[in-house]
């Protein structure tokens, strides 16, 4: 194992932050996977599956079973971790701006459309070598004006040249999930599989560039503005949601780490033989059909379900209860699936999301990812 510490631009005099990253396997030969815990910081779930990561691959890299390459970063955001607001900890918005940590990365492909899009043919090896080539010299030209898009840009310079990138997180309460692009449906279910996931959303554009689609959809783009060339999906990337926030347990992320190993063993990054695909929990559902269940006004709510419940439509999800009158709003859910998160706090705001459903009713349209 190799440890690199990266410095990000400082926001003061006297403060600093920085990344660790570490290493494993080949580092010039064979497919690379990137793997990042807590971009949203206080995700203590992600950073507990990524210290069983940093174990198990420890270990395989000790037994010469690393046929390809492994860059883990086990914590994603040390500026969000060092955001204490009255007690609490605040990972999921930058305090300077309100700007999710987990949004606006970096979008590549024109840069390397304008670089290589002429050069691209028939040859899909040459090609991926060309858009590799030219996305990584792309990552390197990014300049940041502030800490977290110095922190947005360096996490896209450590990624953007693999073939398989998982963003680990988790939410509030809620089942094993994942989020992934359409088109790697096939992959995606594969993950889903192997790390019992309950639900998985697929999108050609979730909304906002979050990091696994700053990885991903370059390939897909370019794909689409080069149909006459062999552009392949040549990036696999997944938002990986490990349960809930209070979900950490030894047994579980160790169990998640080695199904995490199991995926990389079969995109060949470590060798040896597969183990047999567990059976799929679930088929995949597209975003769009992901249902928020929203409360209209603020009060005391009253949960009807847990995550991993299969609900119908028209079911009452959670009622809201008025303190100064006692009255419950019922709050009743359009689309059958199944809920697959839900809000830790039980007090209601007008427009606060409380829980969420995957379906295939729906067809929403624009942002389709929570703030």
């Amino acid at each position: 194992m190799q440890i690199q510490t990266i410095d990000l631009l400082p926001d003061a005099p006297g403060a600093r932050h920085q990344v660790q990253v570490l290493r494993f396997g080949k580092t010039s030969a064979g497919p690379k996977a990137c793997i990042q815990a807590a971009l949203h910081a206080d995700e203590v779930p992600a950073m507990l599956v990524a210290q069983q990561l940093r174990l198990q691959l420890t270990a395989l890299e000790a037994a010469g079973e690393m046929t390809g390459q492994v860059t883990l970063v086990p914590y994603a955001n040390p500026i969000g971790l060092a955001q204490h607001l009255l007690g609490g900890t605040e990972g999921r918005f930058d305090l300077r701006d309100g700007v999710n940590f987990n949004r606006m990365h970096p979008e590549l492909s024109d840069a390397v459309a304008t670089a290589v899009g002429s050069q691209l043919g028939s040859d899909e090896v040459a090609n991926v070598a060309l858009i590799r080539g030219a996305l990584l010299a792309a990552a390197a030209q990014l300049t940041a004006a502030n800490t977290t898009q110095d922190l947005k840009n360096k996490l896209v310079q450590l990624a953007i040249d693999s073939d398989v990138v998982l963003d680990l997180h988790c939410d509030s309460q809620a089942v094993m999930h994942l989020y992934s692009l359409t088109p790697h449906a096939a992959l995606a279910s594969e993950l889903g599989a192997l790390l019992d996931a309950h639900a998985i959303l697929l999108a050609t554009e979730s909304g906002g560039t979050p990091f696994d689609e700053s990885c991903s959809r370059p390939w897909l783009l370019l794909q689409q503005r080069f149909p006459r060339c062999a552009v392949p999906l040549a990036c696999f990337a997944a938002t990986v949601e490990l349960r809930g926030h209070a979900d950490t347990a030894h047994d579980t992320a160790t169990q998640d780490a080695a199904a995490i190993i199991e995926f990389l063993r079969r995109r060949g990054v470590v060798s040896g033989a597969h183990k047999p695909l567990p059976a799929l929990r679930c088929e995949a559902t597209p975003l769009a059909g992901s249902e928020p269940v929203a409360s209209p006004t603020a009060g005391i709510v009253v949960f009807h379900n847990v995550p991993g419940d299969r609900v119908e439509a028209g079911a009452v999800i959670a009622d809201v209860v008025d303190v100064e009158t006692g009255a419950v709003t019922q709050l009743r859910c359009r689309s059958s699936g199944l809920l697959y998160a839900r809000v830790a706090t039980r007090w209601a705001t007008p427009g606060k999301r409380l829980a969420k459903i995957a379906g295939t009713a729906l067809a929403r349209s624009g942002k389709l990812l929570s703030a």
